[in-house]
């Protein structure tokens, strides 16, 4: 097998939320800066979405069926673009239509459900389906969580879930001396394989690409396919992960970043480099061995954990508050509810409440320190949650853990109809399949002289059809239809 390079790039925009204070609790439950929100997807998507797609598109059409990529869209990010920047998402259509680009699933709400409520994130990553085949009709096979985070944990709900390929990071104190451009598979789920992102090449560009201070600026893809065949030649998967808006909006335009990029294809092309997708790689690469991760990771600062989200005591004070009651979320049917839950889910929440020194700098929204952006999310957490308690306010623990086992039953039980339908459906294709390649046995034409006879053909010709869904070969054919005439035979000498 030749080296070949996952190119993987994340849609994700974060919800603003607006400035909430104290006295607004119990009489305000809008909790959005729209102003804010639609300012930062339009720009967004005119420096970074809108011009990096066409590019992609370019890529794809000029070098069909040799570049590749993948996309992952949050559902919240989805539901953005579809109320300000909807050429987007056509031109991520135009993307599938090329054969060159796979969809990817994830959490609907960008959340770290994950980490904290397995019904929660099985609904989130449900959700985010169900919308990714509303929008573009195709539905995932491949899943990256928030963040890529992963843990043996995720990797078994993600297996449970049905999918067979997942990304997350190559973190060295996870990998040890393994390398991250092998195929692993998990250490509780042997049958979903993961692809690990190689940091160092992925931030060379995602991070790097514009530092004049760098050592290897200015970059240019002869250089860069030079690093990656210079790679040993038994590592063979190179998985570049990266967000879009670094082509755009962290490596401006005018660093020639979407250049790079163009040439990338022909420079592979020259040195027998391939381009594929996640699950293209997994169906044909075997795994080299089982990759244990007892704790979670993720591709964000030096530690590759989940620190950036959950490092200190605010952070998991209003994570702990918020999950409290994703049980009682998750039995409501109020739309509004839904909405909020997701948005409030939202990873952006919590690392704005980031307090490490890595942080110090780093983009906070309208905050002016994690502690206001604490105090501004716990207030809004109070309405949400007084607004949840009252739709059930006399319902006990005991109450709801019955309502959650039925609810848990008829999921279950959907699943299982659903799976058997695909079963069927599968079994009548391949029968149709069959029948339409062996042509049925020829009959031969005989006149009758009474009508009962004529009845009697007529019944037997009315069962040929039956045995032409259960025959599956030619000599199966006609022993069946050598049958059907033995049984009217009878019938034709007593009408005689």
């Amino acid at each position: 097998m030749m080296k070949t390079i996952c190119l993987y790039f994340e849609i994700h925009q974060n919800t603003h939320l607006k400035r909430y204070r104290f006295f607004d609790i119990g009489t305000d439950h809008y909790y959005y800066d729209d102003y804010e929100n639609s300012r930062s997807i339009t720009e967004t998507a005119e420096k970074s979405y809108i011009p990096s797609l066409k590019t992609l598109i370019a890529m794809a059409k000029s070098n069909k069926g040799y570049f590749k990529c993948a996309l992952s869209l949050s559902g919240c990010a989805i539901e953005m673009l579809e109320n300000y920047a909807p050429e987007v998402l056509d031109l991520i259509s135009e993307l599938l239509e090329t054969g060159c680009c796979e969809l990817l699933a994830e959490p609907y709400s960008h959340g770290l459900s994950s980490l904290a409520n397995p019904n929660s994130f099985k609904h989130d990553v449900h959700l985010l389906c169900e919308k990714v085949y509303s929008v573009f009709g195709v539905r995932p096979k491949a899943f990256r969580n928030s963040c890529l985070i992963y843990s043996d944990d995720i990797g078994k709900m993600v297996s449970d879930m049905g999918f067979k390929v997942m990304l997350t990071e190559g973190a060295k104190h996870i990998l040890g001396w393994k390398s991250p451009h092998f195929v692993y598979n998990g250490a509780t789920a042997p049958k979903l394989k993961l692809l690990l992102r190689d940091y160092r090449l992925s931030e060379d560009i995602s991070l790097r690409f514009n530092d004049s201070s760098w050592s290897e600026f200015p970059l240019f893809a002869d250089k860069y396919m030079n690093w990656i065949e210079a790679l040993p030649e038994d590592e063979q998967v190179i998985n570049l992960f990266m967000e879009l808006c670094a082509l755009g909006i962290f490596q401006p335009l005018s660093s020639n970043i979407l250049e790079f990029f163009k040439a990338l294809p022909d420079e592979a092309h020259k040195r027998g480099i391939t381009f594929s997708t996640p699950s293209e790689i997994c169906s044909k690469t075997k795994s080299a061995g089982t990759l244990s991760v007892p704790y979670p990771i993720s591709w964000v600062d030096e530690e590759r954990d989940t620190s950036p989200w959950l490092g200190n005591i605010m952070q998991r004070e209003a994570f702990d508050k918020l999950y409290s009651i994703a049980d009682r979320v998750s039995i409501c049917d109020n739309k509004q509810i839904k909405m909020d839950w997701n948005y409030l889910q939202a990873t952006n929440n919590f690392r704005f409440m980031n307090t490490k020194p890595s942080a110090e700098g780093g983009y906070r929204g309208i905050y002016e320190s994690p502690y206001d952006a604490f105090i501004n999310y716990m207030n809004i957490l109070g309405d949400f949650i007084t607004r949840v308690n009252n739709l059930y306010p006399d319902i006990d623990n005991e109450e709801l853990s019955s309502l959650l086992t039925s609810i848990k039953n008829q999921e279950e039980e959907l699943e299982m109809k659903d799976k058997e339908i695909v079963r069927l459906h599968a079994i009548i294709d391949r029968l149709t399949r069959e029948v339409a390649k062996n042509k049925p046995a020829k009959t031969t034409k005989t006149t009758t002289k009474t009508a009962a006879k004529k009845t009697a053909t007529k019944k037997a010709t009315a069962a040929k059809p039956k045995v032409e869904a259960k025959a599956e070969t030619k000599t199966e054919i006609k022993a069946d239809a050598k049958a059907e005439a033995n049984e009217a035979a009878p019938a034709e000498e007593k009408a005689e």
